[in-house]
């Protein structure tokens, strides 16, 4: 009976063991399975960035005045340098260049998020740290305990779950965007500075109508008033010619006070003190089509030579538009690494050193030491941060998606508008320029008529203010489709280089 309950116990825990080997078995066979699906599962989080936003189609419009070339080189290609010709508005350019606060603040916030960046790519490395430790112990009236460690600890992050790698691809995205940003505001210093030049150049021309003015227009006042004095005019007339000569008189320091002012600002992209600022004269360089002949209406802004370039690719070179895509990368491989916190994540640490302390027991001289731990950490509960930062995240890429069609949409309707005002302001040129010959040979031949005594003085008033204005308005839509064709220029996203 002895041998019967032998027997049945030796089978009972032979049969247990089998159940524990295949209980053992089918464990690791669950691992292996768990750890086969969270990498398949994983793959995904090491996707790239593929742009799958779509621009809307016709973004300039459908006005018939604007039109583009299939083919060619866009003006937005050439550098600053071959745009703007004049020798002093490139020397004026550099030293903005060179001295603007904003565009130094700009090349200061490239340089961290290059160090960012340095820092992302980094995390692939082990952490190294040396943290040395020493214990003074005393229990009762035994002796003093004297401990030492002195380790070396190691410790690497593996990326198994992509994790870094999507951290360190969105550090590329803040780069590319601050370098961008960047070339952004030197494209808008360019633009602001040129402006500005031109200005001072059509305000100089101003100033040279209206001294002209003053000069003929003193001269028939005195005519007036001699004529006045021997019985041959009337007071009023030599009053009505005395306001309008005084009337020139005030426009002339309106002008050279509008001068001052545009000194000033250019003095302040400069970040210099106030200060004259040499320029050459209006109408003496063209733009960037030194091809074009005629006039300086058809050299600064006449649209047949203002190269647009292919539709599908111009719009590429703005910065606008290229930060609004380094956006969306940024935010998908954000999005990418708030679902790489979900998996686990898998530590490799080692110790090695030297050590007196071995327990509970000193030993003198002291003993290497040397460790090894591997960990893995799965979130179970976060108190809902990894559901909450994916939801934000995803939600960031929809907001950016949204914003870069508008940033496309602005850019194309900014392009639209700079020609259309080119076309306006060429169209006008020519008005102006007959209106200017009209009105001069219109003052000339009143002034002989009323010397003749065939005119009064009324008509040759009317006439001389009618070809100041003229003259004044022909000028300042020169410098508005100059200013057109500049706003073309950085629409298109010239400047940059």
């Amino acid at each position: 009976m002895r041998n019967g309950v032998m027997t049945i116990s030796r089978y009972i825990g032979i049969t247990e063991s089998r159940n524990n080997a295949l209980n053992m078995k089918n464990f690791k066979n669950i691992i292996i399975a768990a750890a086969v699906s969270l990498l398949l599962t994983s793959c995904g989080l090491y996707k790239k960035y593929e742009q799958q936003t779509q621009s809307p189609a016709n973004v300039f419009g459908t006005t018939q005045d604007v039109t583009t070339t299939e083919g060619g080189q866009s003006i937005a290609q050439l550098s600053w340098r071959e745009f703007f010709t004049d020798p002093m508005l490139q020397s004026l350019i550099e030293q903005v260049l060179a001295n603007n606060a904003d565009l130094n603040s700009a090349r200061i916030a490239m340089e961290k998020s290059e160090a960012s960046l340095k820092m992302a790519k980094m995390a692939y490395l082990p952490s190294l740290y040396f943290s040395p430790q020493g214990t003074l112990a005393k229990f009762d009236s035994n002796p003093w305990s004297k401990t030492y460690n002195l380790p070396l600890q190691l410790s690497v992050d593996l990326d198994v779950f992509g994790s870094i790698t999507n951290k360190k691809r969105a550090a590329e995205a803040v780069l590319m965007q601050t370098q961008i940003c960047e070339e952004a505001i030197r494209a808008n210093l360019i633009s602001t500075t040129a402006q500005q030049y031109y200005m001072l150049q059509v305000l100089d021309r101003q100033l040279e109508i209206l001294t002209m003015t003053d000069s003929l227009w003193n001269a028939s006042l005195e005519i007036q008033k001699s004529l006045w004095e021997n019985g041959k005019a009337y007071s009023t007339a030599v009053n009505q010619m005395e306001s309008s000569y005084l009337n020139v008189k005030t426009q002339i320091v309106d002008t050279h006070r509008s001068i001052r002012a545009t000194v000033n600002a250019i003095c302040r992209l400069l970040a210099i003190t106030p200060q004259q600022i040499q320029r050459s004269r209006w109408g003496s360089s063209e733009l960037h089509h030194p091809e074009a002949q005629g006039d300086m209406g058809q050299r600064m802004f006449d649209t047949q030579y203002l190269k647009i370039g292919v539709p599908a690719n111009l719009l590429e070179l703005r910065p606008d538009i290229r930060m609004a895509n380094f956006a969306l990368e940024e935010a998908f491989y954000n999005t990418q690494a708030a679902r790489a916190a979900f998996f686990p994540s898998i530590t490799l640490a080692g110790t090695i050193g030297w050590t007196n302390s071995a327990g509970g027991i000193e030993l003198n001289p002291g003993k290497l030491l040397l460790s090894f731990l591997g960990q893995l950490t799965q979130p179970i509960f976060a108190q809902g941060k990894l559901k909450a930062n994916l939801k934000i995240s995803q939600l960031t890429e929809e907001d950016l998606k949204k914003k870069y069609v508008q940033t496309v949409i602005e850019a194309g309707n900014q392009v639209n508008e700079a020609l259309a005002d080119c076309m306006a302001a060429r169209e006008k040129q020519q008005f102006y320029h007959r209106q200017v010959q009209v009105l001069n040979d219109a003052y000339t031949g009143t002034h002989e008529l009323m010397d003749n005594g065939k005119a009064s003085y009324l008509e040759v008033l009317t006439a001389q203010e009618s070809l100041l204005s003229s003259q004044l308005s022909e000028a300042m839509n020169m410098y508005n489709g100059t200013q057109a064709v500049i706003a073309l220029y950085i629409a298109l996203g010239g400047g940059t280089k």
